[in-house]
């Protein structure tokens, strides 16, 4: 697609790879990317959580190789308080076998780095072994419908994740105006949809920046100026992102979400704190 210059816009990946304008110049991811995402999981272990001992379970993939990469990097130079790190395959049936393997290891630290049906599987998993890590869970997998639910509410109490979006099932923003005009959407396009599922969310956000850069384009509808468009962001807001985070990229940066919060599970959705977070300054 980059060879015969095909715009690319805001992929629904985090991979590294996709804001790399010097290698794929007609293509933009959207969402915070996985590199970054885990190293500031690598900095807030550090900080936060005494004698960490770190297991890892990551997909065998260019996707899980970016988290363990930045995960590395965020513990700097405590790095070999990794214990273990087991991987799956994506049409692996379970994960049984790898959080057996690293309850096993002493791991007093779980980061999940798994897709959504896997990431269920491993919070389920560890509260049927009884183990009871300071459990990281990738941001991909935040759904409550679709991970949390499933891996059984009473089993994800604690974890904690990194957000860029808000949670329609967090109560806090039940009166903010761009949820409430997200809501009356659904409920006049996608009527009965589950709205606790966060894929909406997100679909909504990432059209509302697309649409905005084809409307950037004016009569100028050619490949070169949508890019020249996407790649013109400043301090941009988009509904739905978490208050303080806004869209900025260049020529030089197809990274168009820098910043993210740190949330954690607790009843039936999940709780933000902290406060907003690069991977420079967390």
């Amino acid at each position: 697609m980059n060879t015969r210059k095909v715009p690319q816009l805001y992929v629904a990946t985090g991979s590294s790879k996709w804001g790399d304008p010097r290698n794929f110049p007609w293509t933009m991811g959207f969402q915070p990317d996985y590199h970054t995402e885990a190293v500031i999981y690598g900095k807030h272990t550090l900080a936060n959580v005494k004698d960490a001992k770190i297991g890892v379970l990551h997909q065998n993939d260019d996707y899980g190789r970016d988290y363990l990469d930045g995960l590395k990097e965020g513990l700097g130079k405590e790095v070999g308080r990794i214990v273990k790190i087991v991987t799956f395959e994506a049409t692996d049936p379970t994960v049984d076998s790898q959080i057996i393997q690293l309850k096993d290891s002493g791991a007093n630290v779980f980061m999940n780095f798994a897709g959504p049906k896997a990431a269920a599987q491993g919070i389920r998993k560890a509260a049927d072994l009884g183990w009871k890590p300071v459990h990281y869970l990738n941001n991909i997998s935040v759904s409550v419908a679709a991970v949390m639910k499933p891996a059984g509410f009473e089993n994800a109490q604690g974890i904690i994740t990194a957000s860029y979006l808000m949670d329609a099932t967090d109560k806090q923003w039940a009166d903010n105006p761009e949820m409430k005009a997200w809501s009356a959407w659904m409920d006049k396009w996608m009527a009965g949809a589950n709205k606790a599922d966060a894929n909406y969310i997100y679909g909504y956000a990432v059209s509302f920046l697309m649409c905005e850069t084809l409307k950037r384009c004016g009569d100028e509808l050619t490949r070169a100026n949508l890019m020249k468009q996407a790649a013109g962001f400043q301090k941009f807001r988009v509904p739905l992102l978490l208050p303080g985070i806004l869209i900025n990229t260049s020529p030089t940066d197809f990274y168009p979400i820098q910043a993210v919060q740190l949330q954690r599970f607790k009843g039936e959705t999940w709780e933000l704190f902290g406060e907003i977070m690069h991977a420079e300054s967390s």
